[in-house]
This record gives structure tokens, sequence and C-alpha cells, in this order.
């Protein structure tokens, strides 16, 4: 789990991320602050979606670890936290595709643009490693026609 920073309208928004430990993507999120409440937000969202995960990797970002304690507390479970930096390398590495694409823009001009842009490059990413992103009630959908679904 990790963020990263896109520029929107001259203020900076934080992008939040999760991977498991092949490689492939689980969810994003963006925001506006970097926060113990944003990130609850993401873990939620994420473990709604993909269900909980074991062990969770992160930097040194506090909010992040209190996100994961408060969620361990509330929703009873036992998410051990990680924070050693090597190892969130895989992720790391993995924020380079999007901020090549996004730093020559010089940032953009709403959050519905940067929403939907993100959620383009990470389907199209998902698609260069072959991972299949299957949503409820979408299970019968081809990766093109989720992407043409983003388009529309």
């Amino acid at each position: 789990m990790d963020e990263a920073y896109i520029r929107v309208k001259g203020h900076w928004y934080y992008r939040y991320r999760a991977m498991d430990t092949s490689g492939q993507a689980i969810d994003f999120l963006l925001t506006a602050h970097r926060d113990e409440p944003a990130a609850k937000r993401f873990l939620t969202k994420a473990t709604r979606r993909h269900g909980g995960p074991e062990k969770v990797t992160i930097d040194g970002s506090e909010a992040n670890a209190a996100a994961i304690g408060n969620y361990n507390v509330e929703y009873g479970t036992a998410i051990v936290i990680r924070q050693v930096k090597y190892l969130n390398n895989i992720i790391e590495q993995d924020h380079r595709g999007v901020q090549r694409v996004t730093r020559p823009r010089l940032g953009c001009k709403s959050c519905d643009a940067v929403q939907g842009m993100l959620a383009s490059i990470e389907l199209m990413h998902m698609i260069q490693k072959r991972q299949r992103v299957v949503k409820a009630g979408e299970e019968d959908r081809t990766a093109a026609e989720q992407f043409y679904a983003l388009a529309a």
C-alpha cells in the first residue's frame, strides 16, 4: 500500500494504491488529503472489493499505520503492518508508469478528468500484465468491454 502525488488545478492530490505480492494492482483512490481518514477509506474500499489481507507493507507513513490499526480495531481483524522500506519497491516502481504519463501534462483541470485518466491507465497496465479485472455484476465482460465502458 502506497501513495503518490498528482497535481490538479495547482493543488496536490494523493493517489493511494495497493498491489499484491505478485505485482498485480488491487485498487486505487484519489483523495485531497494524505491523512488517516483518507488512508482508512482506501483500505476499506480495497478490502470490501478484494477481501482482507494478512499483511500490509507500507513505507514510513504514520497515517497508513494509524488507519490500519484503527481498521483492525473497528472490524476485529489482525492485519500485520510491515514498515520495511525495501519491501515496498514493487509498488514504488509501478508508480513510474503513471507519473510518466501525468508529469508532462503539468497537472490536470479537474478531479473527474484525473479519475478517468487514472482508471484508464490502471486498466491498460492490468491488460499489459494479463491481469483480469472483475467487478460485481461484470463477471462476463472482457477486458476490452471494460475499457470501452470507462471511455463512455
